[in-house]
């Protein structure tokens, strides 16, 4: 990491043109989640999900969604309803999640450390600025 990114804060960044190392600003995020950038047609969140935890079983209705692996192990699950998540795939570090608008997906940590991924909306799914320090942040934000 370079003197510029190890001083770096993690805030989002939206509106600017914005050059990064994706990776290691994924394995500095300890919240569960936090934006790094918002613009009106795309939006570039950081996760960090513990150990035996999961992001929760969720669904975009109207947002394609990308999920990149940065560092940690997971199990992969999505499908067309929320009671059958029928392709399951194991991944790690180097592994990208692709989700269609309107799937159900979830996805478990199943290693022994904390899953460091970042994710891709199109269009944006948070608010500017979103910083949820845990999933219970999260889930009280979303209802």
């Amino acid at each position: 990491m370079n003197n510029n990114q190890q001083n770096a804060r993690i805030t989002d960044y939206g509106g600017q043109p914005f050059i990064v190392n994706i990776n290691q600003f994924a394995k500095m995020n300890n919240n569960f989640r936090t934006a790094l950038w918002t613009g009106d047609c795309l939006q570039v969140t950081l996760m960090s999900i513990p150990v035996g935890e999961d992001i929760g079983i969720e669904l975009h209705p109207d947002t394609d969604q990308l999920i990149k692996i940065e560092d940690g192990c997971a199990r992969i699950m999505t499908g067309k309803s929320k009671n059958a998540l029928n392709y399951q795939k194991n991944a790690s570090a180097g592994y990208a999640v692709i989700i269609p608008a309107g799937t159900w997906h979830n996805v478990v940590n199943t290693g022994q450390k904390p899953l460091k991924v970042f994710s891709v909306y199109a269009p944006p799914h948070h608010p500017f600025g979103t910083v949820q320090k845990t999933k219970c942040d999260a889930e009280k934000e979303h209802h």
